[in-house]
């Protein structure tokens, strides 16, 4: 109980010390010079019960998740184990939870504003892009520094496939995925022998070449201008503005016999975007179970180990790397649809350090890390505007502070394990 208390102390005191500049403090020009002005009373309320749910998470993190059932039993026996009828219970009380919070996430847009669903919007998109990148890092233990390459690829599908071709969002979308996935699958064959710092150098070139490559393809790409007046996503033929932009669609509030409201897009996106990473759990869950996802633990602890049991090191990485970009260019299409612009200058060196970040403040092959890594990535910067300079020295300090005290990250992944009791 002591050890609990103390790791307990310091995750609440890392809460502290990440929330409080960021939330408490802001930057106010006074007379032409700038001064530090203290947050209002309910920002540091907002604060103290952050830290609260923190610090109580944390003294009581096993029975919780053993109440969702996240955690096994570890003190029973082998044989009673799968008698035990908490299990069920268990496993009941969490698919009600998940589909609570699915209702609450659905629900959610319609009673709040405009920016905060925008906001809400973009961390979906940074959840999707650190989930496919947790395949990468976190349970495949390759370090890609060039993810931000598969993003771009997805987001130019899309754009391209529009312009020249006219094919829907919707079309596109598989066929962006697709293309991802084969930059992916052709990356994979010239790092196959390479580990570590290699491997990373090699994959940042890749980013960089797919960045010039958009920027100097100026007769297709559009080159530094980008590309503008993309269309957005329309839900069977009925579109979201105000006026019809396509021959054959509908406006979605004729249809329905409402006025008229920006908002319409705005909550549909969101919805959208909240379907796609849902989708994007579901899968990733799946393969985490099937022997493809076990033979990407087993790369990433061991790679000669995994050579010595028979395992296809080739395929287990192309693997990797083929479904990791998939989910990028799943992401990197939505954003395109999102925005209506991209341009080169969107798919930086950058956006790969973010969503690495993610994925390692996260905690390496967790799930539930990555969605409160990109979260707090996110959210954290918009609440801060006063701090924009520092933004990347906060995001610095923060890992650091976080490769010191808990390297396993924010929520680290649970291996399921059991005991067997020896009774001689």
């Amino acid at each position: 109980m002591k050890k609990n208390i103390n790791h307990s102390l310091f995750t609440a005191l890392i809460t502290f010390i990440v929330s409080f500049p960021l939330l408490g403090l802001s930057l106010v020009s006074v007379n032409g010079s700038l001064t530090i002005q203290g947050a209002d009373n309910s920002t540091m309320i907002m604060i103290g019960v952050a830290i609260s749910i923190v610090f109580i998470f944390q003294l009581y993190r096993e029975k919780i998740l053993h109440m969702l059932g996240m955690l096994p039993t570890p003190s029973l026996p082998f044989k009673q184990a799968y008698k035990n009828s908490s299990l069920e219970k268990r496993t009941t009380l969490k698919k009600v939870f998940m589909v609570g919070l699915i209702l609450c996430v659905i629900i959610w847009p319609f009673m709040s504003s405009r920016g905060a669903i925008d906001l809400a919007t973009l961390v979906l998109i940074y959840v999707m892009l650190g989930l496919g990148l947790n395949i990468v890092v976190g349970l495949a233990g390759l370090l890609d520094l060039g993810y931000v390459a598969f993003y771009a690829v997805g987001a130019y599908s899309y754009a391209l496939l529009s312009e020249y071709l006219g094919l829907s969002f919707w079309v596109a979308l598989p066929i962006g995925g697709m293309l991802a996935a084969l930059f992916g699958f052709l990356l994979g064959f010239p790092v196959l022998r390479l580990r570590g710092d290699y491997l990373a150098i090699v994959t940042l070139g890749f980013g960089e070449i797919i960045r010039i490559l958009l920027n100097n393809f100026t007769s297709v790409t559009g080159g530094p201008n980008g590309i503008s007046s993309i269309p957005k996503p329309t839900l069977f033929g009925m579109e979201f503005g105000r006026r019809v932009k396509e021959e054959g669609n509908t406006l979605f509030h004729e249809v329905m016999g409402i006025a008229y409201s920006s908002s319409y897009k705005v909550i549909f996106l969101y919805i959208l975007a909240v379907i796609l990473v849902i989708f994007t759990l579901f899968v990733i869950h799946r393969l985490m179970r099937m022997p493809v996802g076990r033979a990407w633990e087993a790369l990433r602890e061991d790679e000669i180990a995994c050579r010595s049991l028979g395992l296809n090191r080739t395929a287990i990485k192309l693997s990797a790397f083929t479904i990791g970009a998939a989910f990028a260019g799943f992401a990197g299409c939505f954003f395109a649809a999102r925005q209506g612009f991209i341009s080169p200058e969107s798919f930086t060196f950058i956006e790969s350090a973010i969503i690495l970040a993610i994925v390692v403040l996260g905690g390496m092959g967790s799930q539930v890390g990555v969605i409160l890594a990109a979260i707090a990535m996110t959210v954290l910067p918009e609440l801060a505007r006063g701090f924009d300079e520092y933004r990347m020295l906060m995001f610095g300090l923060m890992m650091v502070l976080m490769m010191i005290w808990r390297p396993q990250g924010l929520a680290p992944a649970q291996r399921p394990h059991m005991e067997i009791k020896n009774d001689a």
